[in-house]
């Protein structure tokens, strides 16, 4: 665990923020600029560049040269998802020698202060989540506890900063997750195969179950890309994709390989997890998007998540030890 807390104002030693980007170049140019107007700043940068097809090679040659942060560009031959791009990003970072790692999807915008704000909490936590505003600046919700008996995530209702600056959790958000080299070290890079949706769940609750994974009272993060979403009154639910809802089946199959492997396996829990995603993906199709098409993306993703349940050769992420960064498990995109 780190040890010594930063000065007021002071920066985090190694510090490196890795974006992942595809054809949103709008969305990544805004989010640097953000970064450039940071004292303190990170240390260095990592754009994954996840084979986008739009003016996003350009944007980043044009802002490279003469950037105030040094920035290296991982530019991937084909779209590994969120979460192939967070690998290679996380490879890339630890291969240059981060001793931090700040992920970020590529449709927000760091606010002032954001890295004194997280330097702070680092001598004590070695994960830790800064809160965010929505794009009119409201506060967005996030306050979530992962159940292994189920294998989901569900919403902490009201306020968890009321008696303390620290909600102590156990999952992750790649939307700003802050966490040290050691972590990474430990767990081994974000799972590829989940490719969206899941993925950062599953490493925040793979983080916990060594290191105290948190979330701080301090807003760092602004969500630029407006979304349609209903309030539940205990948590607000945005629109979604075929793609999305396809994922958020299928990686069942993957959570429930992670659950199998810690020991934390429940069949019939876990049945009734499964049957409560389906169920909340229908709600979304129908309180948010008004249709219901989009429900045979929840069934080919179910269908394809037995078939990994039964897959006697899945395997965990691999930790990464101190020797030589590789990547465990790079899979390519899953087909519909």
């Amino acid at each position: 665990m780190p040890s010594g807390a930063p000065a007021p104002g002071a920066g985090i030693d190694g510090l490196t923020l890795v974006i992942v980007t595809f054809n949103r170049s709008g969305y990544l140019r805004g989010l640097l600029q953000s970064v450039a107007a940071l004292d303190p700043a990170p240390e260095h940068i990592v754009v994954v560049d996840n084979a986008s097809t739009d003016d996003t090679a350009a944007v980043l040659a044009g802002i490279q040269p003469g950037f105030p942060v040094p920035l290296s560009v991982e530019r991937l031959t084909k779209n590994t998802g969120g979460s192939g791009g967070f690998a290679a990003g996380v490879r890339r970072a630890l291969g240059d020698g981060a001793k931090w790692l700040w992920l970020m999807d590529d449709d927000v915008e760091v606010l002032p202060g954001a890295v004194s704000a997280l330097a702070k909490w680092t001598g004590k936590y070695d994960c830790i989540h800064g809160r965010r505003l929505d794009e009119t600046g409201k506060p967005f919700f996030w306050q979530h506890r992962f159940l292994p008996a189920l294998g989901i995530h569900v919403p902490v209702r009201g306020d968890v900063f009321r008696n303390s600056p620290v909600f102590a959790t156990n999952v992750g958000c790649f939307e700003g997750m802050l966490v040290s080299a050691g972590v990474v070290r430990a767990i081994g890079l974000p799972d590829s195969r989940f490719f969206i949706n899941g993925d950062d769940e599953m490493y925040g609750w793979l983080a916990s179950l060594q290191h105290e994974v948190v979330y701080v009272n301090d807003f760092v993060l602004q969500k630029v890309r407006p979304q349609k979403q209903i309030d539940l009154g205990i948590r607000h639910l945005n629109d979604s994709s075929d793609l999305s809802r396809f994922c958020a089946m299928r990686n069942r199959g993957h959570t429930a390989g992670y659950l199998r492997v810690h020991g934390r396996f429940n069949p019939v829990g876990f049945a009734a997890g499964t049957a409560l995603t389906a169920a909340k993906e229908i709600l979304r199709l129908l309180a948010v998007e008004h249709s219901l098409r989009g429900a045979g993306s929840l069934w080919r993703g179910w269908r394809e998540s037995r078939r990994i349940l039964g897959d006697k050769n899945w395997q965990p992420m691999s930790p990464l030890g101190t020797g030589s960064v590789q990547d465990n498990a790079a899979t390519p995109p899953p087909a519909e």
